[in-house]
């Protein structure tokens, strides 16, 4: 107990010790603290006022240099207002003077055309003038001849209409009444031609063709009483039957393949029937036309097959038009056959260097296809083949070779390989005659010439050239009118073409009323 109480006094006495050392000890450290303070706000007074004494010289500098800086800009603008009003001032100038410029041409334009006005009423008053003499004077012949106008336009009509029968049938009395002497010096001429053509040999062979009869007794038949029966068959197909001394045979002679061929076959069916009259021969040529047309598709199909083209591939139409090349000629060369060769070399071309075989040889056999139909079509054959190919579907690159084979320069290789194609089948040794290819076109260039004229149905060259057959509409000319036509014709055949000896045109005008019983 003593000692516990010695401890708390002892405790109590060290506590009292220890806060009377801690309040001087801090009222020590306070007193250090004031005078540090003191110290440091002495000592940035001093810093700030050196601070604002920089800052106040810095400021003058700036203030110095700004104020220099805006003495250069304001020289400057007064240097770029200088020469700006410079520019303006010869602007101004130019401008003035443009104006000055314009003001007179203006005044030239102005007087010119016041002159213009003046010189155009001028010419109003003088036309009216002449206008007003030409009454007169149109007056005063209707008053001196009693007639007017219209009567007297309508009186000079016929008087030219009359001297021009007049014309006419002089020309036809001059004709009749030839003298014996002028005819036999024609038919001198006509011998002669006949003889020179025959010689020939290209010619004879290749525009004719042979029907084989079963006696010479069918050869009075063919011909018929007075003619009747060969004159039909001659009028309808547009050939000439020649009857010679040939044995159990006739002649066929034209310059169209096709025609040919459908007289040819007209008359066998009608030797075989062993009815020949005017209305069989029309019956049995419609007939020959339609199987024509059916074995023209087969000649186009077994083209196809030649080259492996399949059938299903191409129109039947324009495999009917492909098959009428086998009845086409160029230079004495059947086109049909050309056609084929033409693909069959290109295709090897090509293959042997890398083009395409298909264009090659699709283009080759149709190269030449406006052939076929240049008779009924205006232009030449590439342009006609090419439009023939496009109006098909056929791509470009082929359609394109219609062209190519006659250009100097093919834009592409598959083109030049067919032009070379189409040049090695026709330079072959006996590939190609000239001389027929020039009497064709002669013959075609006949009929052309007739067939232009109004009212002309259809025309027909025969006899190698020699007459050209007119077929007329009886509703639209007249027998005199025709007498007319056929002058014309021949007017424009010595006028426009040439040709050996003279040419007959003959002008027919028939009329036919066909009525059936029921």
């Amino acid at each position: 107990m003593y000692f516990a109480l010695i401890g708390i006094v002892s405790l109590a006495l060290g506590g009292a010790v220890g806060y009377v050392v801690r309040q001087v000890l801090g009222k020590r450290s306070a007193g250090d603290a004031e005078s540090k303070a003191e110290k440091i706000l002495s000592e940035a007074k001093q810093k700030a006022q050196e601070v604002v004494q920089e800052g106040k010289n810095q400021h003058q500098e700036l203030l110095i240099e700004a104020k220099e800086k805006a003495l250069k800009i304001a020289e400057e603008a007064k240097q770029d207002e200088l020469a700006r009003r410079n520019d303006i001032s010869e602007q101004q100038k130019r401008l003035e003077k443009r104006e000055t410029m314009f003001d007179s041409k203006l005044l030239e334009i102005e007087d010119k055309k016041t002159r213009l006005e003046i010189e155009a009423k001028a010419m109003e008053s003088t036309k009216a003038d002449l206008e007003s003499l030409r009454i007169q004077q149109t007056t005063k012949l209707q008053e001196i001849a009693g007639l007017t106008k219209d009567a007297a336009l309508e009186r000079l009509m016929t008087a030219i209409e009359n001297d021009e029968k007049e014309a006419l049938m002089g020309r036809i009395r001059k004709l009749e009444d030839v003298g014996e002497e002028e005819l036999e010096r024609k038919a001198r001429n006509i011998l002669s031609l006949a003889v020179t053509r025959y010689a020939s040999s290209v010619v004879t062979e290749t525009t004719t063709s042979s029907v084989d009869l079963p006696s010479d007794e069918m050869k009075g038949r063919i011909i018929g009483k007075e003619g009747r029966n060969i004159k039909a068959i001659e009028l309808i197909t547009g050939t000439e039957i020649i009857v010679d001394d040939t044995p159990n045979a006739i002649t066929i002679s034209g310059f169209s393949p096709i025609r040919r061929q459908v007289a040819k076959r007209a008359l066998e069916a009608l030797i075989k029937d062993g009815r020949i009259q005017p209305a069989r021969i029309e019956e049995a040529v419609n007939d020959a036309k339609k199987q024509l047309a059916t074995d023209l598709k087969k000649a186009g199909e077994e083209a196809l097959y030649a080259l492996g083209i399949p059938v299903t591939s191409i129109d039947p139409k324009l495999v009917s038009i492909l098959g009428r090349m086998k009845y086409r000629t160029s230079y004495g060369q059947n086109a049909l056959q050309h056609s084929i060769e033409v693909a069959q070399i290109a295709t090897m071309v090509a293959e042997e260097l890398g083009a395409d075989v298909f264009i090659c040889k699709k283009g080759g056999l149709f190269h030449d296809i406006g052939k076929a139909v240049d008779h009924d079509m205006q232009g030449a054959h590439p342009e006609i083949g090419y439009n023939i190919m496009k109006k098909f579907g056929f791509p470009e690159e082929i359609a394109y070779q219609s062209i190519a084979h006659h250009e100097d320069r093919p834009r592409t290789i598959e083109g030049a390989i067919v032009k070379a194609a189409d040049a090695i089948s026709g330079a072959r040794p006996g590939a190609r005659k000239q001389s027929l290819e020039q009497f064709i076109q002669r013959m075609e260039q006949l009929e052309h010439t007739a067939s232009g004229f109004e009212g002309v149905e259809k025309a027909y060259a025969i006899q190698a050239g020699r007459e050209i057959r007119v077929f007329i509409h009886p509703e639209k000319i007249d027998d005199l009118g025709s007498y007319k036509l056929a002058k014309d014709i021949a007017n424009k055949i010595e006028a426009e073409l040439s040709y050996p000896g003279e040419v007959k045109v003959t002008v027919i005008r028939e009329t036919r009323a066909i009525e059936f019983a029921k």
